[in-house]
């Protein structure tokens, strides 16, 4: 598919997962946003300086251009399972309704929204259909809203997240949701990490107390605290088994998360110790060339909050071709994407099949 280039406006960025694998697809981004000035640094020096750092509440959504597509993952705490819950009435769940005044002056022929899965359950699917309601009633009548595994398309992590595409009413071409490539052969988490302690970059160790590597030594790979045998003496009553997860080198590695004390920080599955970010950014498939910058928290807060590039290619790759057959029938048709949307001239089909 010569000389076509799609656009895409790219918010929630973060240090560019999203980004990433929409650039690989043939999207070039032409501006970004993101409020974490570390991640904005990290995007600007890896990605482009097209990215601008700040509230996106508080930037002039006249200087945002047209695009033909919008992608962003507005921060998905509020809706995660991990996490307690508040929904829309959080700060963070306000920024859904930030992405929707964006569409609203952009008006791309596509968009992607990536979130946690635990936003199509919260307040039993009222918020995904409140959702799907301020999406179709702004011309995007045919929503695709599915649960990814990324594992199931190549990246080496057990990661599932919703990811919803919307098409404009006024374009010919339906979005077909990419079908799975690595069911039954998922990447392991020890070919992933295979010489990441070459990369000059992200590798450095943290220091742990003793008795966390002896805690660490109780504990199979693939196992988690659960492991530790309730009589001995390290074993704490009433700990959630779900921390010091150790990868197991024949596996996938579990959800990498940003954040978190103690335990939380996955763990390697021969050496009794925390992960490095580069094998975390191992496991998220992104670019060894790629230096996160800030503190090893910092860096970890970037990694555990991005979309992995690789897992979301796939989606990118039927979007670009998408565009791209739009382009070829529509061309004499004055669609273009700054165009108000009012026809229902196509189909309304509600492609819904979270």
């Amino acid at each position: 598919m010569p000389d076509f280039t799609p656009t895409a406006v790219s918010l929630f960025s973060g240090c560019g997962g999203l980004d990433l694998g929409f650039i690989e697809a043939g999207f070039k981004i032409i501006w970004a946003n993101d409020n974490e000035d570390i991640a904005c640094k990290t995007y600007e020096k890896y990605i482009g300086n097209h990215i601008v750092c700040g509230d996106i509440n508080k930037i002039d959504i006249n200087s945002i251009p047209k695009a033909d597509i919008l992608i962003g993952g507005p921060p998905c705490q509020d809706f995660s399972v991990i996490w307690k819950q508040p929904g829309l009435k959080g700060k963070r769940g306000q920024l859904l309704l930030s992405y929707l005044k964006v569409l609203d002056h952009v008006k791309p022929k596509a968009f992607v929204i990536e979130n946690v899965k635990g936003l199509k359950s919260m307040q039993g699917g009222a918020i995904l259909e409140f959702m799907l309601g301020e999406l179709r009633e702004r011309g995007y009548e045919r929503i695709s809203a599915k649960v990814y595994n990324f594992a199931d398309y190549g990246v080496p992590q057990l990661r599932q997240r919703l990811v919803i595409v919307g098409v404009r009413d006024d374009v010919p071409i339906d979005f077909i949701e990419p079908k799975p490539t690595h069911i039954g052969k998922h990447v392991a988490s020890s070919k992933a990490l295979k010489g990441a302690e070459k990369v000059p970059f992200n590798n450095e160790h943290q220091n742990i107390m003793p008795k966390t590597r002896k805690l660490l030594s109780l504990i199979p790979e693939g196992g988690n605290f659960a492991s530790v045998p309730k009589d001995h003496p390290l074993y704490v009553k009433g700990m959630i088994s779900h921390v010091y997860r150790r990868l197991h080198s024949d596996k996938p590695s579990t959800t990498i998360i940003a954040a978190g004390g103690g335990g939380t920080w996955g763990y390697h599955y021969e050496e009794n110790r925390p992960l490095t970010n580069r094998e975390r950014a191992r496991l998220f498939t992104f670019p060894d060339d790629m230096e996160f910058l800030g503190t090893i928290a910092q860096a970890r807060k970037q990694i555990g909050n991005a979309v992995p590039p690789k897992g979301i290619l796939p989606i990118a790759k039927n979007l670009y071709k998408l565009l791209y057959d739009c382009d070829q029938l529509c061309q004499s048709s004055q669609i273009t994407t700054a165009t108000a949307v009012s026809s229902k001239k196509y189909s309304k089909k509600n492609l819904v099949t979270v």
